[in-house]
């Protein structure tokens, strides 16, 4: 059965939810004009961005993070996106001498020898990318909701990143029946591993399905602490920089 089929259906004030997620695309654009990106998991909540993005013309890139560790799936939606709403999506991937050093020292199943090790991963395949994506940015869109997880509960519509660059979340109040309904309602394209009971998609090794009654995010590093389920991408940089190995610190946060 499709995640539509099972998932879709809108809250009572859909119609007010995606009035505001559109009114706020368009005032990031306005506020930042050509300085603005949409840094896109290539998830279901992300392809509603695109899609809102390219409906109403926004002046918004769009960006995402092939970090060699993708579902081919995932990696497909790229040209579903370029294809779909003749956009062009800037690809970001890690340094290759990097990963390649990582994986010879450490082996390709690193991620499930410790946190430390996982992390660095995460750093070396998506935050050091990030930050290429976002050096000449004023401003970024996520598709991050408050119903995900509970480290992302206490998100808002609009922060600001550690480097004072404006972080909009335009879809922070929708919930999971309000994204299924908007797919349905708009066909938007999205990752069919969606409906293989994978809400929360990232690299393959750090995927897998959820089970009936199971968290959002519970497919993901499903064998670490609930605490250190995140990524370093939506949390402080500073943060995270300080515990990864220096090699990874130093392509974050170069040494002045």
């Amino acid at each position: 059965m499709s995640a539509i089929a099972l998932y879709a259906k809108a809250s009572p004030d859909f119609e007010a939810k995606l009035a505001a997620t559109v009114a706020l695309l368009k005032a990031a654009a306005a506020e930042h004009p050509g300085k603005v990106v949409q840094a896109t998991s290539l998830g279901v909540e992300d392809m509603i961005v695109t899609d809102l993005i390219a409906r109403h013309h926004i002046a918004i890139a769009i960006g995402t993070l092939e970090t060699g560790m993708l579902h081919p799936q995932t990696v497909a939606m790229i040209g579903t996106i370029e294809s779909t709403y003749d956009l062009k999506v800037e690809v970001y991937q890690p340094v290759q001498e990097v990963t390649i050093e990582f994986v010879r020292k450490n082996g390709e199943k690193a991620m499930y020898e410790s946190i430390d090790l996982r992390k660095a991963c995460c750093g070396i395949r998506k935050l050091e990318p990030l930050s290429r994506m976002l050096a000449s940015r004023e401003a970024w869109i996520t598709g991050l909701r408050r119903e995900q997880s509970n480290n992302r509960g206490g998100m808002l519509a609009r922060e600001e990143d550690d480097k004072g660059r404006a972080k909009y979340n335009p879809m922070i109040d929708w919930t999971w029946g309000d994204v299924w309904h908007y797919v349905s309602l708009n066909k938007v394209p999205y990752n069919p591993l969606h409906d293989e009971f994978m809400p929360s998609i990232g690299c393959a090794p750090c995927t897998r399905a959820i089970a009936v009654g199971e968290d959002f995010r519970a497919g993901r590093w499903w064998w670490e602490d609930e605490k250190a389920k995140e990524c370093g991408l939506h949390v402080h940089e500073d943060n995270v920089a300080e515990e990864l190995p220096p090699i990874v610190s130093s392509l974050i946060r170069p040494p002045n």
